[in-house]
Formats: C-alpha cells, structure tokens, sequence
C-alpha cells in the first residue's frame, strides 16, 4: 500500500462530448418542454398536477435516505397534519422545500 497522496488531474479534462449531438438534444429537449408549458397552461387548475409530481418527487428523493411512505400516507397527510407519521412529515418538509425553491427562483425572475 503506497502512502503518496492522490493528486487528480487538473481541469479541463481532454474528453470529446460529441458537442453536435448534446445541441441537438438540448434543442429537442427545450421544444419539449415548451409543449408541456403550453399545456400546462390550459389545465383548469394546474396546481394540482404541479403538487403531486413534486409530492412524487419528494417521496423518491426521500427512498434513497431510507425514508418510506406511500402515496395515501402522503395525500392524507395533505387532509390532516396532527396523526401523520414522521416518514409523511419528512416527505411534506422536502417538498415545501422544493416548492419554495421553485417560488424564489420565479421571483428572481431567473424562469
């Protein structure tokens, strides 16, 4: 076993990122997402469907920290918060998270 420290090689690193590729993708990707904004815009109430993929984000983000919930525990959490388990209340605090983020980020105007 060597006692010499590793000493990781400076940046940039020499690595072809097929750059035409990765711009054709990101311009498929952005057209994508402009549908979706569109649509999103002629949902009645598109809060709701805002909600519950954030609320599924936050229960698959907290799975990898071992912390699991299912969807009813969560959207009965969102009815009543005084008998709801610490799992539900973890995924809730991760999800206000993600949504005040979100609200500073559109406040900023950076959106």
């Amino acid at each position: 076993m060597s006692n010499q420290e590793f000493i990781p090689p400076l940046l940039p690193l020499d690595f072809d990122f097929e750059t035409t590729k990765i711009f054709k993708k990101t311009i498929s990707a952005n057209k994508e997402l402009a549908k979706l904004n569109g649509i999103s815009k002629i949902i009645p109430n598109s809060e709701i469907l805002i909600n519950s993929l954030v609320l599924q984000e936050a229960k698959d983000s907290s799975e990898i920290e071992n912390i699991i919930t299912t969807h009813d525990e969560l959207y009965k959490a969102e009815l009543r918060t005084s008998t709801i388990s610490n799992e539900a209340k973890e995924v809730q605090n991760y999800k206000e998270a993600l949504l005040k983020g979100f609200n500073l980020i559109e406040e900023s105007e950076l959106l």
